[in-house]
Order: structure tokens, then sequence, then C-alpha cells
């Protein structure tokens, strides 16, 4: 599948959520180099340079192939719901965005993306 621009398959206001959600984990998220990995990323470094491009690319409305796209959304839904490793209990406080709202967007983002990312569901995004 050819690389999608944000605008090709969302709305501005759910990229607007996917661009918040990646700049918690440089803020009051809290993750490990496990999950991390698990997320897709080299590292807990790793993850933070690479949701500065992809928070990038959503802006510009750059293209992101399949794996990036995973990328984002697991990281948007890890980032929001836990309270161990991402914002959780917190998300209103540090984004002004409430939980019902959140989720709901989520929940649509979800379904646009399902095609896109349907070859990483069950597995670790990475580009092999």
């Amino acid at each position: 599948m050819n690389p999608l621009t944000p605008g090709d398959l969302l709305a501005s206001d759910e990229i607007a959520l996917l661009d918040r959600a990646l700049l918690e984990w440089g803020g009051p998220a809290r993750c490990s180099d496990e999950l991390a990995v698990g997320m897709g990323f080299a590292s807990f470094d790793d993850l933070i340079t690479q949701c500065k491009r992809l928070r990038a690319a959503l802006k510009a409305g750059s293209p992101l192939a399949a794996v990036d796209w995973a990328r984002t959304l697991i990281a948007a839904e890890i980032v929001f719901v836990s309270d161990l490793a991402g914002t959780g209990f917190e998300w209103r406080t540090t984004t002004g965005l409430d939980d019902v709202t959140t989720i709901q967007a989520l929940r649509v983002i979800q379904r646009k993306l399902g095609k896109v990312v349907r070859a990483y569901y069950g597995k670790r995004p990475s580009d092999a």
C-alpha cells in the first residue's frame, strides 16, 4: 500500500488528537525501553525522536507508511490510557481534552486506520 497522507485518512481534529498524544511522550508520559520496543520503536530515545518526526509529518500533511500509522496509533492509545506508562489519569490536565471525547475520537481513528494498519494487528510495528 502506498503511503497515505493524514488528510487522506483523518479529519483535522483527529490529526490534532494524534499530534497531541505523540507530544505527551516527551512530557508527562513515562516509558521504558521495553515498552517503546513493543510499540515498534528501537528504544525510549528512538520513541522521542520518532514522535517528533511523526508529529512533523502529521502537521505538514506528509505521507506516512503503514508502519508509521501503526506506531502512531499504538503510541496514542497507550499514552492516553495507561497511568503507569502514559499520561493516563492526568490526560485531561495535560492536554485539556476530556476522556469521553478522546475515547470516542480514538474509536473513530481506529476504524479509519484499520485497513492501513491491518498487517500489524497482534504484531510489533516494525519495518521488517
